[in-house]
C-alpha cells in the first residue's frame, strides 16, 4: 500500500500512488505521482491489478470528446479493495473486485427499476470533491469517474462488483466493459429473441461479445462485419455462423443468401464511425432493430430515411454499458465462463506492464488487437488467465 504523502479534500489525508496521466490530447502519456484521497461516506479505494484499454479510452485521450487536463482515464479494471468509507456495506478490505465506470445513486427511478447506466445523479457527481491532485495541488480529472490507469482507484462502491478471490484478475478486468457492454446490448437491450437473424458490424472486443452474446441467446443466423480479415476468422471461434467483408462487392447477395431474403432481425454497431451507422439499415428486416453500441466522437452526426424507417416498422436503440446491472451481469457472466460457454481468455491479445503502457495504446490504435491488458506491479501469476 502506498504511504501517506499529502492532504487533500480540504486537509484529509491521501495517499500517493503512481498514475498515466494525460497532458495533451494525442500525446503519450506521462507516468507520475498523484495524491489520492482517502474514502469519504460510501466511497471505496481499490488497488488495481489489471486494466484493459477500451476505445473510449482512447477516445478520450485522443480529445474526441473533449474534457479537462490533466487526466486519468481507465475504466476497464479489476483490483483488491484496499479501505473502505463509512456506509460501505457490500465489500470489506481484501475482497476482490471488478471497477467499473457505471456510478449510480440508487434512489432516483431509474435505480430502482434496475437501470443504473441511466442514472445521471450519479453520472453527474459533486465535481467539488475532488479525488485526485498532484503534488502540487494541481486538480486532475478522474476520467469517466473512474481513472485506472493508476495504481489506485477512489470510486462510489456502485462502481464494484465483489468476485470470487480464485477468479483470474486479468480476465475480471474485461468484465467492467467490454465483455459486459458486448453481451448486454444483446440480452439487456436488444433481448435477443432465439431463431432471429442477426448481424453484428465491427467484430473487435465489444463486437466479438456481441457474436458470442447473439449465439447464446439462440440466433438462428450471426452474421459478423468487419474490414479485418483476421477478426473474421476470430468471430466464428466466438460463435458467428457466418462472416462478411465490410468492402466487398456482393453484401447484399451474401445477406438474401444467409437470411433467406429476410434480412437481419437485429443489426449491432459496435464501432463509431459514420459510414456504418449509416448503412446499418442496408439490410435490416421489416420489423428489425438496428442497437446503436459504438460511440463516435462528439459531433458526428448519422443519416437514415425516417419515411423508409417507419413504413418498414423498425426501431432504433441505443446502449450504453449494455444497460448493465453490474451485481447480477457479472456474476452470471463469471458462471458462465465456468461452464465453458463464456470466452474470455481468447480476448486478450497482449498483457503489457504498466510501464508499457504508451505501447499498448499503440498497438491497439493498430486495430489488430481485440483487448490489451495492463498489468500493474505485484500482479502474481497465479491471478491470471490461461
Amino acid at each position: 500500500m502506498p504511504a501517506i504523502f499529502t492532504t487533500a479534500r480540504g486537509g484529509k489525508e491521501s495517499v500517493r500512488a503512481t498514475a498515466a496521466i494525460c497532458t495533451e490530447f494525442g500525446a503519450p502519456l506521462t507516468l507520475t505521482g498523484i495524491c489520492v484521497a482517502e474514502p469519504a461516506s460510501g466511497e471505496v479505494l481499490v488497488e488495481i491489478a489489471a486494466c484493459a484499454i477500451c476505445h473510449s479510452d482512447i477516445m478520450f485521450i485522443n480529445g474526441g470528446w473533449g474534457g479537462a487536463l490533466p487526466a486519468v482515464y481507465g475504466h476497464e479494471a479489476s483490483g483488491i479493495v484496499r479501505e473502505v468509507g463509512s456506509q460501505v456495506k457490500s465489500v470489506v478490505p481484501g475482497d476482490h473486485v471488478v471497477v467499473t465506470l457505471i456510478r449510480a445513486c440508487g434512489a432516483c427511478p431509474d435505480c430502482r427499476d434496475g437501470h443504473p447506466v441511466r442514472c445521471h445523479k450519479g453520472q453527474t457527481a459533486d465535481t467539488n470533491a475532488v479525488p485526485l491532485t498532484l503534488p502540487d495541488g494541481t486538480v486532475v480529472t478522474q476520467g469517466m469517474a473512474t481513472g485506472a490507469f493508476a495504481e489506485l482507484v477512489l470510486i462510489h462502491d456502485s462502481q464494484i462488483c465483489k468476485i470470487p478471490q480464485d477468479f483470474p484478475l486479468d480476465l475480471a478486468s474485461l468484465l467492467a466493459c467490454g465483455v459486459v457492454t458486448g453481451l448486454g446490448a444483446v440480452f439487456n437491450t436488444a433481448r435477443v429473441r432465439a431463431g432471429s437473424h442477426v448481424a453484428v458490424i465491427g467484430a473487435g472486443g465489444v463486437g466479438l461479445n456481441s457474436v458470442q452474446g447473439a449465439a447464446l441467446a439462440g440466433a438462428r443466423t450471426v452474421t459478423a462485419f468487419d474490414i479485418c480479415d483476421e477478426k473474421l476468422v476470430q468471430a466464428k471461434n466466438f460463435g458467428a455462423t457466418h462472416a462478411i467483408s465490410a468492402v466487398a462487392d456482393d453484401i447484399s447477395g451474401q445477406v438474401q443468401d444467409i437470411t433467406g431474403g429476410h434480412g437481419f432481425d437485429y443489426v449491432f454497431v459496435t464501432v463509431g464511425a459514420k459510414a456504418v451507422m449509416d448503412a446499418a439499415f442496408d439490410h435490416l428486416a421489416f420489423g428489425g432493430t438496428v442497437v446503436i453500441v459504438g460511440m463516435p466522437a462528439s459531433g458526428v452526426m448519422s443519416e437514415y430515411d425516417p419515411g423508409l424507417f417507419a413504413y418498414k416498422s423498425q426501431r432504433i436503440l441505443g446502449s450504453r454499458m449494455g444497460g448493465a446491472l453490474i451485481s447480477r451481469d457479472i456474476p452470471l457472466l463469471i458462471e458462465l465462463y465456468r461452464q465453458g460457454r463464456l470466452k474470455l481468455d481468447e480476448l486478450i491479445t497482449g498483457r503489457f506492464q504498466f510501464d508499457q503502457i504508451n505501447r499498448a495504446i499503440a498497438a491497439s490504435k493498430a486495430g489488430d488487437a481485440l483487448r490489451n491488458v495492463i498489468l500493474f506491479p505485484g500482479f502474481s501469476q497465479k491471478d491470471r488467465g490461461k
